[in-house]
């Protein structure tokens, strides 16, 4: 029973995700729908807890500050909103969960930085979502394509329209100055 539990779990996993732990800042990338569209949100700050690292069900919770209030978000790292997480800073840190972090504010919420090498961990790829970035940005272009092939018609039909009245009053002035003439 349980092997089948872990397969169908190995479905739905990443095959890769960033090394992140507890004290690091981190950007994460989130794809967000809101009325049809989709777009991408990126939320900086530095992760307070690592939950269940090795399973499916891996989650961080990003803290930072925003207008004078502190925000929490938790993340799943193998969701499929969650793009992209990049370490952008490592500290020294001893505890898995930095509930201290909370009330502590300006300098006192400073962590001393240790050195990484940010490219080595950063550099995580995953063919599934490179190829929906892929697929994604493809679609756009042939949407944007087709709005120009669109428009590029609507030209052409209202161009023709304007020589056929550029004709016909043609028509009727030389229609007019032969009457004139004639008279």
């Amino acid at each position: 029973m349980e092997s089948v539990v872990r397969e169908i779990e190995s479905q739905f996993k990443k095959s890769a995700v960033v090394d992140v732990r507890s004290g690091d800042t981190v950007k994460v990338h989130q794809k967000i729908r809101e009325s049809g569209k989709e777009r991408v949100q990126i939320f900086q700050g530095l992760v307070i807890r690592v939950s269940r690292a090795s399973s499916h069900t891996s989650r961080i919770v990003v803290r930072r500050i925003a207008s004078g209030v502190g925000v929490e978000k938790s993340f799943l790292l193998h969701s499929p909103l969650v793009l992209k997480v990049e370490v952008t800073k490592r500290s020294k840190v001893r505890r898995n969960y930095l509930t201290y972090m909370r009330e502590r504010t300006g300098k006192a919420a400073r962590l001393t930085g240790i050195d990484f090498d940010r490219d080595a961990v950063n550099a995580v790829h995953d063919k599934k979502a490179e190829e929906e970035a892929a697929k994604l940005a493809e679609a756009t272009a042939a949407a944007a394509e087709a709005e120009i092939a669109k428009k590029a018609a609507e030209e052409a039909e209202l161009e023709a329209k304007a020589a056929a009245v550029q004709a016909a009053h043609k028509n009727v002035a030389e229609e007019s100055e032969n009457k004139t003439d004639a008279k």
